[in-house]
């Protein structure tokens, strides 16, 4: 939904860029169809970044500006936009409060919407070491804002799978991972996500990458995200996104069912928990 202009009428940049793609593109004669035709995406893609539901994505504005002969002008407008967010991620934590459902992949570290304040200071600082404090804590803020997703129920439905690598890596030290895996088997008790274990013994089966998030939505083709250290990419080619799903199917296939990966998260916590006490 667009956001209201401030009392003084003053249009936010988001406003100013999606006001100003619907006046270029129509000034060129073209239909929102047009437009996704010509910048290798759909007519409702074109439509939702016109009404606020999607973001200018600098890639996209690159796009546009050679398309509608409007030399960077759209490429500017897309760089102005700030965010909370590292710049990698923006795009898809925006992405992220509009799904309907949310489909994780993790190998080696728990996704961020089910990270523990502590566990999430860890992650950062260990890809930081030399940043300043004030740094670091921001963009703890920032991923404990996003968790709040997690507390309304029309919010997205959470489907996780976990190499078991993630539960036994120590991120943060003992009691960190206690809590963290405690945090997660709270999650599932409450009937807020579905979780299941890819387990060791499943060899290479199940193996997506680093990490992977397809998200769907009401009114809009799916969208993978994708994760590497300092670096993310969004995914929303039709063969790509297919392609995806069918590698996250054979993780669930090769994980252990939801109720055995509880259990094995609990187990894994309480090891976690007397090693810190011893």
């Amino acid at each position: 939904m667009a956001k209201p202009k401030d009392e003084g009428g003053a249009r936010t940049p988001e406003e100013f860029a999606r006001e100003e793609l619907r006046r270029h593109r129509e000034t060129a004669g073209l239909t929102q169809a047009g437009l996704g035709e010509r910048i290798f995406t759909s007519g409702a893609y074109v439509g939702q970044m016109e009404c606020g539901t999607r973001r200018l994505r600098p890639e996209i504005a690159e796009l546009i500006d050679k398309e509608l002969g409007t030399g960077d002008y759209f490429a500017r407008l897309a760089g102005a936009f700030k965010s909370k967010h590292v710049e990698y991620f923006a795009v898809a934590a925006e992405l992220e409060v509009q799904a309907t459902a949310i489909y994780d992949y993790a190998s080696s570290l728990v996704p961020g919407l089910l990270q523990t304040e502590d566990y999430a200071r860890a992650v950062i600082r260990g890809g930081n070491p030399t940043a300043l404090d004030s740094y670091v804590e921001s963009l703890v803020t920032s991923r404990m804002k996003r968790q709040r997703l997690l507390d309304d129920p029309a919010s997205p439905e959470l489907w996780v799978v976990l190499h078991e690598a993630v539960l036994r890596t120590e991120v943060g030290g003992r009691g960190v991972m206690a809590a963290q895996l405690r945090h997660i088997a709270a999650c599932v008790r409450g009937n807020r996500i579905t979780m299941q274990v890819v387990p060791f013994s499943a060899g290479a089966q199940g193996t997506l990458g680093s990490l992977v998030s397809i998200m769907q939505f009401a009114d809009a083709p799916d969208v993978v995200y994708t994760e590497g250290p300092r670096v993310g990419q969004l995914v929303d080619y039709p063969a790509l996104v297919h392609r995806h799903w069918k590698l996250y199917d054979l993780a669930r296939a090769a994980a252990l069912s939801p109720a055995a990966s509880l259990a094995l998260i609990e187990s894994v916590a309480e090891e976690h928990a007397k090693c810190a006490h011893t």
